[in-house]
């Protein structure tokens, strides 16, 4: 395992921290960051949020989320170290004389590393922004991170980048994608760029397609009102698919210093051809899940959670093209949606099939190799590849797997994706997280396909909960004579 290297002293301020994101996602992370002894003893995580609760009750509410899924049995001297850390506050970001209470708690702690987390509405990014500089918060050390999205479109993600530009530098701006995080599309980077095996086949003479599935399924729970505004393609295919699209398809960076490592991404991001005009109806399909079941438990429709009918895609597939020398003529196949048969995330690279098979047809049908990263739930790296199957008489080939599992390799806990990215963001490490002209670059292409969809009305599909996607997503690779997998 990898050396574990504390931080240097920090207050970090998650706004938004009764809610969902905070509560099941940021401070279990902290948790296990500071199970493995990660944090200085005077470091302190202040929780600010509108919620009309003491310091006590929301110690109780953190306490009742984490049991769910983390066992605390003995564990009760380290959970009281960590709870000592945590202070909550309740502020309302709009209103700057909420904040007193906020400054008094950091006063006489410029010296130390000040990072304000935003687990809020894209549309409190510049006012909190705002508040820190006009009550004289900012520090030298100060970072400041984003959630996803950035925005709803190309104009509104230039407005935020604008407001929190304007008080911070773009080193202090951390714009997160959580799964820039995962150790399997860091993994990525070890796999093309640490093998000379692989890197000299990671191009249009040898792949022929790539394919990149992120299913969930689970619905939309809780945030159903704030996803009805996006749907999947804002939600997902903006930030996430796009990043790991980057990660496959960029060039070889001179160094992991974040600036070379985002100079290829934004390459690829201006090299995708644009799905614009009548395009979007032969290389997009937008669906809305119906009433199912899923892992043998009825689920409703989208429509009966919400209350009301709606045109929010939950499913979105699409084909893209990366017009460049690397990757001409090479296609990405892209899928995303709710209510899928399962969590599963996943890149494929499948690889053209050998040019003169020399193996009688009728016994050793061959098939093409195809090199599968799994991102969850079972991260890892497979390799199918032909062997002949043991034994006297006819020769008779089938497909077999190089597997690699890296909870079984390494014999460890995975880390959360968001403990290596808090920890990056403490470090003041930018490399994981996006800059703006990603951001920006991302927002354009994907305009054009909203624009598309609502001039060439696009019609919103359905599909049964519990299974694949909607008959449209099988169409799109059928007419190029290719399946998902």
């Amino acid at each position: 395992m990898a050396q574990l290297l504390p931080v240097d002293d920090f207050d970090l301020i998650i706004f938004g921290g009764s809610g969902d994101l905070a509560l099941r996602k940021l401070l279990p992370a902290l948790w296990h960051r500071h199970c493995d002894g990660q944090f200085p003893v005077s470091s302190r995580i202040i929780s600010i949020g509108r919620s009309e609760i003491d310091r006590s009750g929301y110690l109780e509410l953190l306490e009742k989320t984490l049991t769910e899924n983390i066992d605390l049995s003995g564990r009760q001297e380290l959970w009281q170290a960590f709870v000592d850390r945590i202070s909550y506050l309740e502020v309302d970001a709009l209103d700057s004389g909420t904040w007193s209470p906020l400054a008094e708690m950091l006063a006489g702690r410029d010296d130390v590393i000040r990072a304000v987390y935003l687990a809020t509405p894209p549309s409190l990014f510049g006012p909190v922004a705002r508040g820190f500089r006009e009550a004289g918060l900012c520090v030298p050390e100060m970072r400041i991170v984003l959630e996803k999205p950035v925005g709803r479109d190309f104009e509104s993600a230039q407005v935020i980048n604008d407001e929190v530009g304007g008080c911070f530098a773009e080193n202090q701006i951390f714009r997160i994608d959580h799964y820039l995080g995962k150790e399997t599309v860091q993994n990525l980077l070890a796999l093309r760029f640490g093998n000379a095996i692989l890197e000299p086949l990671w191009r249009r003479e040898v792949i022929d397609h790539v394919q990149i599935t992120m299913a969930e399924d689970l619905g939309v729970g809780n945030r159903i009102e704030f996803y009805n505004d996006i749907g999947a393609l804002r939600d997902m295919v903006q930030n996430h698919m796009l990043q790991l699209v980057c990660l496959v398809a960029m060039e070889p960076p001179s160094s992991l210093d974040d600036d070379a490592v985002r100079d290829e991404k934004i390459k690829v991001l201006r090299a995708l051809k644009p799905i614009v005009g009548e395009k979007v109806v032969t290389h997009t399909v937008r669906a809305q899940y119906l009433g199912g079941a899923v892992k043998g438990r009825v689920v409703p429709s989208y429509a009966e959670e919400l209350g009301s009918e709606s045109q929010a895609e939950t499913f979105v597939a699409m084909k893209l093209e990366v017009d460049n020398w690397r990757w001409s003529g090479v296609p990405f196949f892209i899928r995303t949606g709710k209510r899928l048969p399962a969590k599963h995330s996943e890149i494929v690279i499948q690889f053209k099939p050998v040019p003169h098979p020399i193996f009688d047809s009728e016994y050793s049908a061959t098939q093409p190799n195809r090199l599968s990263i799994k991102l969850q739930p079972d991260e890892g790296v497979k390799l199918s590849i032909m062997s002949k199957e043991p034994g006297p008489g006819q020769l008779r080939l089938r497909p077999v797997s190089l597997n690699l599992s890296f909870e079984e390799t390494f014999g460890i806990r995975y880390p959360d994706a968001y403990e290596r990215l808090v920890i990056e963001v403490l470090r003041g490490n930018p490399a994981l997280f996006m800059r703006r002209d990603e951001v920006e670059a991302a927002w354009r292409w994907t305009d054009g396909i909203l624009e598309g969809w609502e001039k060439y009305n696009q019609q919103l599909e359905s599909y049964v909960a519990g299974t694949w996607g909607p008959t449209g997503a099988s169409v799109l690779l059928d007419r190029t004579g290719r399946s998902w997998f």
